[in-house]
């Protein structure tokens, strides 16, 4: 990455921000379509508990209808996890990895999703990659608000066969990317230990060259924005650094997005509402051995109180731009 921008604003997300800048509401008599449908893509063998977590997280975060597409080998139990959902099994690789016919599964879907969330769970980058990209155009064109987590990040370490081989992968649309330190890592080639000491120009060049909306995660954690917005967010605890704490911090998002938050909104609130989780479990159980299972329960409430009393009533007075700009 050559030298950063400086960013053009910088915002702390706390109780302030969040209190002007509140969540989409349903009606009163709005029903579960309302609410926002999210499809979440995920899971393998060895970790279908990824995908439960992040799908029950974004129920929890408002979502009102849910869609899980896992591997065959894992769907039925997925299933009996989350009564809740409707639970697609998909063809998989002897690597684990989905295979690409997939996308004729999951493309009648792309008019039906608000948002979808691809990567909790998910194994083979490689072919993860390639679903990735013969994803993106359908859902893209539909107007799906994207999450890409964890194994899913690597697309753009595989860009497609046809895209040039001398350009770095640049997304057409932003999506939300969610990397810590060590992912930041593996899918820039800079140090880790360099992202840890400097995050903000790191997050601010990432956000600018790929076309995407950047949570990078830490104690202190930034988010950066194509047209090179910062906010920055210090909360929570060290019992938040557990297993599965990030699958659940991509459903929040993702089922926030799936209520018609903005891509920035939908990362600052997320962000805010799974570090406020860690410390109310901390409070009340001790800072260490709390369950990333455990985040989500305390989201619906957080978000009432975060809000306020009058959260129907909020303007959103920091709108996110309708688009940062598309293409390379």
């Amino acid at each position: 990455m050559d030298t950063p921008p400086r960013a053009t604003a910088v915002h702390d997300v706390d109780t302030a921000l969040l209190r002007s800048w509140a969540v989409p509401m349903p009606a009163v008599e709005g029903d579960k379509e309302i609410r926002g449908h999210v499809l979440v893509l995920g899971g393998s063998s060895e970790m279908p508990g990824a995908i439960i977590l992040a799908a029950t997280a974004a129920l929890r975060a408002g979502a009102g209808k849910l869609t899980v597409a896992t591997g065959k080998s894992v769907a039925q139990l997925v299933a009996l996890a989350m009564p809740e959902a409707r639970v697609i099994g998909l063809e998989e690789h002897d690597s684990a990895g989905i295979k690409l016919e997939a996308v004729a599964r999951l493309d009648p879907l792309a008019d039906r999703v608000d948002a979808i969330l691809i990567g909790p769970g998910m194994r083979d980058e490689t072919a993860t990659a390639e679903l990735v990209h013969a994803l993106l155009p359908r859902f893209e064109a539909a107007g799906t608000a994207v999450v890409l987590d964890a194994c899913a990040m690597g697309a753009l370490l595989h860009p497609p066969a046809d895209w040039p081989q001398d350009r770095p992968w640049r997304f057409e649309r932003p999506p939300i990317l969610t990397p810590h330190a060590g992912e930041m890592a593996h899918l820039t080639g800079i140090a880790k230990e360099d992202i840890c000491r400097d995050p903000d120009p790191r997050a601010l060049v990432a956000s600018r060259d790929w076309n995407a909306v950047v949570i990078l995660k830490g104690a202190r954690t930034v988010i950066a924005t194509p047209d090179g917005t910062l906010y920055q967010h210090e909360g929570g605890n060290v019992g938040l650094a557990i297993s599965g704490s990030g699958d659940v911090l991509a459903g929040i998002i993702a089922g926030l997005a799936a209520r018609g938050a903005a891509l920035d909104q939908a990362a600052c609130w997320g962000v805010a509402l799974h570090a406020r989780s860690g410390e109310h479990l901390a409070r009340r159980m001790g800072t260490l051995g709390y369950l990333a299972r455990e985040i989500s329960q305390e989201i619906p409430a957080l978000l009432e109180q975060i809000a306020g009393e009058n959260a129907r009533d909020h303007e959103t007075i920091r709108p996110a731009p309708v688009a940062w700009g598309v293409g390379a």
